[in-house]
């Protein structure tokens, strides 16, 4: 009987017929994480292909891989190397731009903290600032509730702000 890992499909959600099982599994992993992170399968699709390959993949294999579409393909790139999961290297006598995966924790968290979960919190702020506004048209007794509720979210928003580069500190050792 042949062994199973070698072949190219995998029964996860991101099976492709140009993965094989353990690269499928992989892809699914960050699928997964993209998924409680509130990112696009197909941008955590492109990073796990990357991650796993031994070699750079212009956009032409991420696609032809991942049976992604020229769009899907581009946007994903282009998000990934503004987060800075992904650098362009040279590939010799090839033009076409090709990708690998950057695999420093630090870096990447620091880069998704700062910009994506910081400015939310920031935004949140603001958001709050224009609620407790509202709330004053609101009877007492209702007032008291949501001022409460308020202040709770702002404390909330203060000790995640503070708490965001210890993280990035203690995950990148």
């Amino acid at each position: 009987m042949a062994d199973d890992t070698n072949q190219k499909t995998s029964v996860g959600s991101s099976a492709s017929p140009k993965l094989n099982l353990a690269e499928a599994e992989m892809v699914e992993l960050f699928v997964n994480l993209s998924k409680v992170l509130g990112q696009p399968k197909s941008i955590a699709e492109i990073y796990g292909v990357l991650f796993v390959s031994e070699q750079p993949l212009n956009m032409e294999d991420l696609m032809d891989r991942l049976l992604l579409s020229k769009g899907s393909a581009s946007q994903g790139l282009k998000y990934l190397r503004a987060l800075g999961a992904v650098k362009s290297v040279y590939v010799p006598g090839d033009r076409r731009d090709h990708y690998v995966a950057v695999a420093e924790l630090r870096e990447l968290l620091n880069r998704l903290l700062r910009d994506h979960v910081a400015p939310h919190l920031d935004s949140g702020l603001q958001r709050l600032d224009h609620i407790e506004g509202l709330v004053e048209e609101l009877p007492s007794e209702d007032k008291d509730r949501f001022l409460r509720r308020i202040n709770l979210l702002r404390s909330w928003a203060k000790n995640g702000k503070q708490f965001l580069p210890i993280v990035v500190k203690v995950l990148g050792k």
